[in-house]
């Protein structure tokens, strides 16, 4: 029988809080193992950090003692008063479906502390839970006043805008994320498809093909570009519309040199319309 390694546990645990690694499974394994065995009266001041780690992984797999345990820990270093235990129950509500109480306790954090970045995202994780859009929307820009760079959070409001249809605060968050992320195409490729809503064709042209030259024969951004080209073919905005079209037709079509008989037909077909 292989000997447990409780350092080397310890160990790998502490790299999961460094890279943000949630793996709660194996996380509720580890930390289970190491409370059993007592290990924890040698992690020395990180078993703070050990039972919040354990306690948010064993809410993820619904494992309630083990998350009461430490929480209870929690409380007993730091109080009922302690931000940080206060959160922590927040969460344990959430993992019951208790989202009313959920939400007065991060409502509660937050007007003791609005810039509590953690509470600030768990509060804006439950209103989208519970479809509250426009609560939402207040909260990320609220949110995003104090933590602008944080990059996620402007593609979670982007998103919530598409999704009511306002594409002009949409673009908004997109350039705001792409200021961020400069190099990521994903992002730009996002940007592309809504000024394609808002009919801002020649700016999402430059953007298709902003996608193109980081990700070279993007399907989905060829697509982009021969629908926009297509329609700017007679415009006098861009005059390099209709070789752009073609450029794109031609490595759309070497994408499925591969493809089925039958698929290459379908593309043929679409792409001559």
């Amino acid at each position: 029988m292989v000997r447990f390694d409780y350092a080397k546990a310890a160990e790998e645990l502490q790299t999961f809080r460094l890279t943000n690694e949630r793996n709660s499974e194996k996380v509720t394994s580890i930390g289970a193992r190491l409370i059993k065995d007592n290990y924890t009266a040698k992690l020395g001041d990180q078993v703070w950090a050990f039972y919040e780690q354990i306690a948010i992984a064993a809410l993820d797999v619904d494992d309630f003692p083990l998350a009461d345990h430490c929480i209870d820990k929690l409380k007993s270093r730091f109080t009922e008063k302690s931000l940080r235990f206060r959160r922590l129950l927040g969460m344990r509500f959430e993992a019951k479906g208790q989202l009313d109480e959920a939400q007065e306790v991060y409502d509660a954090i937050l007007q003791e502390d609005d810039t509590n970045m953690l509470a600030s995202k768990r509060q804006i994780a439950l209103l989208k839970t519970r479809n509250k859009e426009q609560a939402m929307i207040e909260a990320l820009t609220k949110y995003l006043d104090t933590y602008y760079d944080d990059h996620e959070a402007w593609l979670e409001l982007c998103d919530v805008y598409v999704s009511k249809h306002m594409y002009d605060q949409a673009a908004y968050c997109c350039e705001e994320i792409i200021l961020l992320q400069p190099s990521n195409h994903v992002f730009y490729l996002k940007y592309a498809e809504v000024l394609y809503t808002l009919n801002h064709l020649p700016l999402a042209l430059k953007n298709y093909c902003k996608v193109l030259e980081l990700c070279t024969d993007h399907v989905r951004a060829l697509y982009g570009l021969q629908l926009c080209a297509a329609k700017l073919l007679s415009s006098t905005e861009v005059n390099h519309a209709s070789d752009l079209h073609a450029l794109a037709t031609e490595r759309l079509l070497d994408v499925y040199t591969k493809s089925p008989e039958g698929v290459r037909d379908v593309v043929r077909e679409y792409l001559s319309n």
